[in-house]
């Protein structure tokens, strides 16, 4: 059986593996550290770590198995009231569910993890989430759509570049 400590430096590791972009490793890593915790019956470090190991397949294209290991860890998230990481799991799963090419359920995803990102008080993470949910507008050919989702990216960030201050004030002025 794993110990906290092993189990903490197995999720240290596999960051450090991750920063590397090292994403075979860091997803190996990431899956031992979530086994560790699960087997200590701690659901909040393991649910962050299937995150985390969500994240790595994502980097390494592995989009279902992505999927398969962020599902059920928004629910641990929300059972402590942190909005933050629930929006952040949802986030993780609209993306593979993108990849998987199952947009309604992505956008879907997108725009419930965009709610409880604004209730976190996580604006850059909301604009992030925000952009990759107009991205399937554009896609799907819905312009209008994808500039609107596009303004709230805009007006969510707390710390926006230069150029997205000067989108945003020419969007402001324009005609609408």
């Amino acid at each position: 059986m794993t110990t906290a400590a092993e189990a903490r430096k197995l999720a240290d590791d596999g960051k450090k593996a991750f920063e590397d972009a090292k994403y075979e490793a860091a997803a190996d890593l990431f899956a031992q550290a979530a086994r560790g915790y699960a087997d200590l019956k701690d659901e909040v470090n393991a649910a962050e770590l299937k995150n985390n190991l969500s994240v790595a397949l994502l980097k390494l294209r592995k989009d279902q198995a992505a999927l398969e290991a962020a599902l059920g860890s928004d629910e641990i998230f929300a059972g402590i009231g942190d909005s933050r990481r629930q929006g952040m799991a949802i986030g993780n799963q609209a993306a593979a569910l993108e990849n998987l090419g199952r947009l309604d359920e992505a956008l879907a995803a997108y725009e419930h993890s965009a709610q409880l990102l604004a209730e976190a008080g996580e604006g850059d993470l909301r604009a992030l989430v925000l952009k990759a949910a107009a991205g399937i507008q554009l896609r799907r050919g819905k312009v209008a759509e994808s500039g609107i989702r596009m303004i709230g990216a805009l007006e969510a960030k707390r710390h926006p570049s230069i150029f997205e201050r000067v989108l945003r004030f020419f969007v402001r002025i324009a005609p609408h």
